[in-house]
């Protein structure tokens, strides 16, 4: 590997690397064992199915859901402080380092016996500095690529994520299916597998700590005036983003079309679980398989857009998730089906969210990456909080989650509706980039 020898590559590398990392948390935690967990551990306290919180009966089943909107409602409220400060931040890569450490540690914690009110707050905070994390880590795409090859750059960093994430799930699923040989119970195993999440995040994060190394205008200000600075810069940003129209109404867009995306990655299990009655371990294999086939997915998408453009590559991808959840809600009766719906999700899900990072991060000015990517990070990675809002009081509405899964529809046809009407052609995003940089 003669291309690592210089500082530059390990710098691309060390960034492709805490994707590697940070899919860890995505999908082992978020996407297949925290959310069956979690509904266990609340089911050990339930009365008639309802779990009590601060004096409010919500059912077992919308609990996972509702957590994640909370923690997304909080990420809103912090993340654009946290984009602001990392733009000022001499040493944003030492933001990275504490708010991975934060989430690496909540974690973890998961290891010792935890009641469903603790759980579910461990699930914020994780997930609150899951997202800090990611704003900061986006940030670095437009100082370690170029215009050109950013588009490049954000698929392969996707395809080292979903391997990365595969590989742990390996692991995940030996451990679990193996717990009676390794003398442990099926809940001791969900616990240590959720532990691992969180040692792989923490442990192959570090060398961007180092190699992410990138000195802005924040040099010409004392520490002691950054956090005030960080809201003054705040203002400033959104009263410039009317100057930025192309880059709000994709985001716009993205934030409809990307809530159901997650929706669907974060619930899908929960889904699997509650209304097909597949266990854990046909879930787990379900999952690593969708990790690799979404790492191929992610590379095929570059392709695609370099064939027919960014915007078409994704209303395409946008269509296919709407028959996507037709078919869950019509067709979707047994693990087979289940089966060749996690393959067609596969696919997409790594080119929707290349094609977006990329297309994105090429219509935001110059030295507000942070700010402008803290903004994408709300709707980002497992961090909606519209569609499991959606999802969880759907379901208990209706108290079916073939209705829940087919409620989150909406999200795709506003989110394809609005990136129709948005005009961000390669020309007009190149243009705007170097005029800006």
């Amino acid at each position: 590997m003669k291309w690592l020898k210089s500082f530059e590559s390990k710098q691309l590398f060390s960034w492709y690397l805490y994707d590697w990392a940070n899919s860890a948390y995505s999908t082992t935690v978020i996407t297949l064992f925290l959310g069956p967990y979690l509904s266990i551990l609340a089911k050990q306290s339930a009365v008639n199915g309802l779990v009590n919180i601060a004096g409010i009966e919500i059912p077992v089943g919308s609990l996972f859901p509702y957590s994640i909107s909370l923690s997304v409602i909080l990420q809103a409220l912090i993340l654009p402080l946290i984009g602001s400060l990392s733009d000022l931040y001499s040493n944003k890569n030492h933001l990275l380092a504490m708010f991975t450490a934060i989430g690496s540690l909540a974690t973890l914690l998961f290891f010792f016996d935890v009641n469903y009110l603790v759980a579910s707050l461990l699930l914020i905070i994780s997930n609150v500095s899951f997202g800090a994390a990611i704003v900061i880590y986006n940030s670095f795409l437009n100082n370690i690529s170029s215009v050109e090859n950013r588009q490049k750059v954000s698929s392969n960093g996707w395809a080292f994520g979903y391997i990365g994430g595969g590989l742990l799930l390996i692991v995940n699923l030996l451990i679990f299916q193996n717990n009676v040989l390794l003398n442990i119970s099926t809940n001791t195993a969900i616990k240590i597998n959720i532990v691992l999440a969180g040692l792989w995040w923490i442990i192959f994060a570090m060398p961007s700590f180092y190699y992410l190394r990138f000195h802005n205008n924040s040099n010409k200000i004392k520490k002691t005036k950054i956090l005030k600075q960080t809201f003054v810069q705040l203002k400033n940003t959104i009263l410039d983003a009317k100057n930025h129209k192309v880059a709000v109404w994709f985001l716009v867009a993205y934030l409809f079309y990307n809530d159901g995306v997650q929706s669907v990655i974060s619930l899908s299990s929960l889904f699997g679980q509650e209304e097909l009655g597949l266990d854990m371990s046909f879930l787990t294999i379900i999952i690593l398989v969708v990790q690799f086939f979404a790492a191929f997915g992610a590379i095929a998408f570059d392709k695609i857009a370099n064939r027919i453009g960014e915007k078409k590559a994704l209303l395409f991808s946008i269509f296919i998730w709407l028959l996507i959840l037709l078919y869950a809600f019509f067709i979707l009766k047994n693990a087979y089906d289940f089966f060749t719906l996690a393959i067609f999700i596969a696919l997409v899900m790594g080119g929707i969210q290349s094609i977006s990072r990329s297309a994105y991060s090429k219509l935001i000015p110059k030295e507000k990456e942070g700010e402008y990517f803290s903004l994408y990070e709300i709707s980002e990675k497992g961090t909606s909080w519209m569609g499991p809002f959606l999802f969880g009081l759907t379901y208990q509405i209706t108290h079916s989650y073939r209705y829940a899964i087919l409620s989150l529809i909406l999200f795709f046809i506003i989110g394809g509706t609005i990136l129709i009407f948005t005009k961000f052609e390669k020309s007009k995003i190149s243009h705007l980039t170097s005029n800006e940089q």
